[in-house]
C-alpha cells in the first residue's frame, strides 16, 4: 500500500471557509438536539410527582456507565407533525446503539416527555428503521417504553392515519414476531401507559418488565371501555402490573419502580450469550490516520460546484493514510482501492465527478473481487450522477449502471455509507444510499440528495417548453419567459432547501449528520457492530418465542 500525501492549504482562506461553514452547520444539528432536550427537561417537575425517572435519564440507567452510545436519526421529523424549531422532533423516540452488561444492544426509549410519546408517522418510520439493524447485525433490541398510542389529531395533516401509516404500524408487529423468530431478543420494560396497538408492542417482546403502580397495559382503557361496553373498571384492575403479573401472566418480571424495572432489564440482558466484540481478531494493529481527523472540516466546500480530491478525505480517515488504489490509470471519475481502519481490512468506493461508463465497469468489477474475499465496502458519496451524452450513451452507460446498481444491491459483505457531498439521481442509489440497503447510512453537513440539482432541472423544464414552443411552429411570448424565469428560480430554491443534508435527515434519508472530524469513528464502531454479527450466539426458532 502506497500513503496518500495531501496538498490540503490549511493557512488558505477557502479552507478557513469550509471549516466555519461545518462548525456552524454541526452548531445547527445540535442546537436542535438541545430543543428536544430542552421539551424534555419541561416535564421534570410532573415526572418527578409521579416517581418517574425522564425518558434520558432512563437511557442512562439502561446503558453501561463510560461506554459508547451512538444515537441514531436525532433529528427526525424536524419540520414536520407541528414541529417549528426542532423541540417537537425526534419522532417521539430516542434509539441507538449502546452497550449493556458489556454487551452491545440496540435501545429504544419512548419519549414520552414529549407530546405523552404519542406515535407519529415519523415514530413508525424509526422504529421500523431500528428493526431493520437489528435484523442486519442481530443485535438484541432492549425498549423502555411508556406512549399514549396513535397522536389522533395529526398536528395539522388532514389524514395522519392514512392508509400506508396504517400498514407500516402493523408491519412494526410482524416485524417484531419475526425478529423472535430470527432469535433476535427483544426485552421491553412497560413504564407506563400502553394502549391498543402500544399493548401489542409489549406483549409482542420476549421478555416483559412491568412496573408496579405505573404500568397499564390493555386494549382499551377506562373511557373507551365504558364507551364501548357500558363495563365500568379501574386501571390496576383492568390492566395494572401487579394484574399481569398474577392473573394474565402477560409479564415475567414485577418492578417496583423505574430504575429497578431498568435494573431487572440489565439483568436480563447479563443472561445471554457472551459479548461478541472480544471474540473478534482485527486484520491488522489499527494505526492512526497521518493528518488530523479535524482538518476533514475544511476539505469540502459549502459550494457545491467547487471540486475537491476525495483522497484528502481517505488519507484522514483510515489507518496510517494509507490506501491501495484499484485501476488507478482507468477513469479518475470513480476511485477504489483497498484500506484498513481501525485495523480492519476494507475496500473504498468514493467519486471525484459523475460516474462514466468506464467508471461504471471499474467499479462493478471491484465490487466482485471484494464480494470474493468478504471484504466490507466503505461508499464516500460524492457524485453528480451518471454521466450523460451521446457518447456515454453509446459506450453503454445505461448497461454498465445498471451491472454497477446490481453489484451494489447483491453485494453480500457489510456495507456503509458516508455522503460526504453531492448523491443525485441513480448516481445516488449507484454509490448505496438507503435505497440500496446499506447497514449503516451518514451524513455530513455539505450533503446533497436529489434527483438532480435545482439549475439542471430549471434547465430541463426551459428546454422542454422552448422544444414544445419549437414543435408547434410558435414563439415563446416575453411575458411568458419572464414567468418561466420566475418559476426557475422557484424551482431551483426548493430543490436546494429539499435536498439539504438537515431536510434530508429529517425525513430519515440516513441515520443521522456527524461531524466531519467524527467519521473515523462513527465508521470503526459501526463496522465491529456488524462485524460482530455472526458471533451474538443466539438461535432462529419456527415461530418466535411465545407467552403461554
Amino acid at each position: 500500500m502506497s500513503q496518500l500525501e495531501s496538498s490540503l492549504d490549511t493557512n488558505s482562506d477557502a479552507y478557513q471557509s469550509n471549516v466555519e461553514f461545518m462548525t456552524n452547520y454541526i452548531e445547527k444539528v445540535r442546537i436542535v438536539e438541545r430543543n428536544i432536550r430542552a421539551s424534555e427537561e419541561r416535564y421534570r417537575e410532573r415526572a418527578e410527582k409521579k416517581g418517574k425517572l425522564l425518558p434520558r435519564e432512563r437511557l442512562a440507567h439502561l446503558l453501561d456507565r463510560g461506554a459508547p452510545f451512538l444515537e441514531l436519526s436525532s433529528i427526525a421529523g424536524l419540520g414536520m407533525n407541528g414541529d417549528k424549531d426542532g423541540s417537537l422532533a425526534g419522532g417521539n423516540l430516542i434509539v441507538g446503539i449502546g452497550y449493556v452488561k458489556g454487551r452491545r444492544i440496540l435501545a429504544m426509549v419512548w419519549n414520552y416527555a414529549i407530546k405523552g410519546g404519542t406515535i407519529t408517522s415519523v415514530t413508525t418510520r424509526k422504529n421500523l428503521r431500528l428493526q431493520e439493524i437489528a435484523f442486519s447485525t442481530r443485535l438484541p433490541l432492549v425498549c423502555l417504553s411508556e406512549s399514549g398510542g396513535g397522536n389522533l389529531a395529526g398536528d395539522g395533516d388532514p389524514d395522519p392515519w392514512h392508509v400506508h401509516g396504517f400498514l407500516d404500524g402493523g408491519r412494526v408487529y410482524c416485524q417484531q414476531a419475526e425478529l423472535s423468530a430470527a432469535g433476535i431478543p427483544q426485552i421491553t420494560v412497560a413504564h407506563g401507559n400502553a394502549t391498543a396497538g402500544g399493548a401489542y408492542q409489549v406483549a409482542l417482546s420476549d421478555y416483559v418488565v412491568l412496573v408496579r403502580g405505573q404500568t397499564h397495559l390493555f386494549l382499551a382503557g377506562p373511557p373507551l371501555l365504558k364507551a364501548a361496553t357500558g363495563e365500568e373498571a379501574e386501571h390496576e384492575v383492568l390492566g395494572g402490573a401487579e394484574m399481569h403479573a398474577t392473573i394474565s401472566q402477560t409479564g415475567e418480571y414485577l418492578a417496583e419502580n423505574d430504575a429497578d424495572g431498568i435494573r431487572v432489564a440489565r439483568d436480563i440482558v447479563a443472561q445471554f450469550p457472551p459479548a461478541a466484540g472480544p471474540q473478534l481478531t482485527p486484520d491488522r494493529a489499527a494505526v492512526a490516520p497521518l493528518y488530523p481527523a479535524a482538518e476533514l472540516r475544511g476539505i469540502v466546500s459549502e459550494d457545491k460546484r467547487i471540486p475537491y480530491d476525495m483522497r484528502e478525505v481517505i488519507a484522514r480517515v483510515f489507518d496510517g493514510s494509507e490506501f491501495f488504489e484499484f485501476e488507478p490509470a482507468n477513469d479518475q471519475h470513480t476511485v477504489c482501492g483497498h484500506a484498513h481502519i481501525g485495523g480492519w481490512r476494507c475496500g473504498i468506493m468514493t467519486n471525484n465527478g459523475p460516474i462514466t461508463p468506464q467508471g461504471a465497469k471499474k467499479a462493478s468489477q471491484f465490487l466482485q473481487l471484494c464480494d470474493q474475499t468478504k471484504t466490507p465496502m466503505i461508499f464516500l458519496q460524492n457524485t453528480t450522477g451518471f454521466l450523460v451524452g451521446v457518447e456515454a450513451e453509446q459506450a453503454g452507460q445505461v448497461k454498465h449502471g445498471s451491472k454497477m446498481i446490481q453489484a451494489v444491491a447483491n453485494f453480500r459483505p457489510t456495507k456503509i455509507t458516508i455522503i460526504v457531498g453531492n448523491a443525485y439521481g441513480a448516481g445516488n442509489y449507484a454509490m448505496c444510499s438507503k435505497s440500496l440497503k446499506p447497514e449503516f447510512v451518514f451524513s455530513w453537513p455539505t450533503a446533497r440528495q436529489a434527483v438532480m440539482g435545482g439549475a439542471q432541472a430549471a434547465g430541463v423544464m426551459r428546454v422542454v417548453a422552448e422544444d414544445r414552443a419549437r414543435a408547434t411552429g410558435q414563439e415563446i411570448p416575453e411575458a411568458q419567459r419572464q414567468a418561466m424565469a420566475e418559476g426557475a428560480e422557484k424551482l431551483i430554491a426548493s430543490m436546494e432547501l429539499s435536498s439539504e443534508s438537515m431536510f434530508c435527515s429529517s425525513r430519515m434519508m440516513d441515520d443521522g449528520i456527524i461531524d466531519p472530524a467524527d467519521t473515523r469513528q462513527v465508521l470503526i464502531f459501526t463496522l465491529e457492530t456488524c462485524l460482530e454479527t455472526t458471533l451474538r450466539g443466539t438461535q432462529p426458532n419456527t415461530f418466535g418465542v411465545a407467552r403461554f
